[in-house]
């Protein structure tokens, strides 16, 4: 009886899985990928499976990945000292290099072997391969507290994305080929940028009008002042919240990168917990999601 028990409640979820299924085939899904998930191989395996299945129903499933802790492990290993300003790590040019070391070359490659291992084709691109991230140095300034004069903060070769060209990316689409992408792009003058990962996959996410933004991350999603999970936000509440304080420190930043994707044309995005195995199939094939969607209406 359990073993039929089983197979009806796995036949049940297929079913209610079906609708979903055929509203997204050909859709467009940007999955940004990171935090402690990184670290964990079964967790990251099964992630794989995950792309390869929203591929193998007709999903474009395109995956843009950060690395930050594992820069910071290589960092240290080489015994190159680093330092964080307002949350983003300053990269000098030796620092850079390592950057784009471990996100374009280590990191990448091992998200690609396992997608492929699933039995997908994966590709991995760096930002600065198709022209596809063009960035600009990032600009900040913070008060002195004790003169009160503005001064300009000096983060290195860290960038914004300005320009993203899809061209690539809609090759990659074309041949069934899944896209992986560090988060590296490139300056006018040849320069190389480090560029934070959330913002790289929004920027990509509006760039091929996604219907999905997928902020794979190591929360649940958006809590209200009960610290219960808000399963769906219009872009004029998610600001609202931040404005009241019931959102703050580091959710501040994943909303602002949801609304300027769903603001560049996403149909929506969610911020869920990619520590929990099979978040995102939780979240587009199941009726109630599994974290925060945000709208722009």
């Amino acid at each position: 009886m359990t073993d039929n028990a089983d197979l009806l409640a796995k036949a049940k979820v297929l079913s209610e899985a079906l609708p979903y299924m055929r509203r997204y085939a050909g859709s467009t899904f940007v999955v940004k990928y990171g935090g402690h998930a990184m670290g964990d191989t079964q967790v990251a395996r099964l992630f794989a499976r995950d792309v390869v299945l929203m591929k193998q129903i007709g999903i474009n499933p395109i995956v843009v990945h950060g690395g930050g802790p594992q820069i910071g492990q290589m960092l240290e290993r080489l015994k190159i000292k680093s330092e964080f300003i307002d949350g983003l790590r300053v990269t000098d040019k030796a620092t850079v290099e390592i950057v784009e070391m471990v996100l374009a070359g280590t990191i990448n490659k091992q998200i690609v072997a396992y997608i492929n291992e699933a039995g997908g084709t994966a590709v991995g691109v760096s930002g600065k391969d198709g022209r596809l991230i063009r960035a600009e140095k990032i600009k900040r300034t913070k008060v002195d507290p004790d003169s009160n004069i503005e001064k300009v903060l000096d983060l290195g070769f860290v960038g914004e994305p300005v320009e993203i060209n899809p061209m690539i990316l809609t090759k990659f689409a074309q041949a069934d080929i899944i896209p992986v992408v560090a988060p590296v792009g490139y300056g006018d003058d040849g320069e190389t940028y480090n560029i934070n990962a959330d913002t790289s996959a929004g920027a990509i996410a509006g760039a091929v009008k996604a219907t999905r933004f997928l902020l794979l991350t190591d929360v649940p999603g958006v809590l209200d002042k009960q610290k219960k999970l808000i399963s769906e936000l219009s872009a004029a509440e998610a600001r609202a919240l931040i404005k009241d304080g019931t959102v703050s420190g580091g959710m501040i930043p994943k909303i602002e990168t949801c609304l300027l994707a769903v603001d560049g044309g996403v149909e929506a995005a969610v911020i869920l917990d990619g520590r929990v195995p099979h978040a995102q199939l939780l979240e587009i094939f199941t009726e109630g999601g599994a974290g925060t969607l945000i709208r722009r209406a």
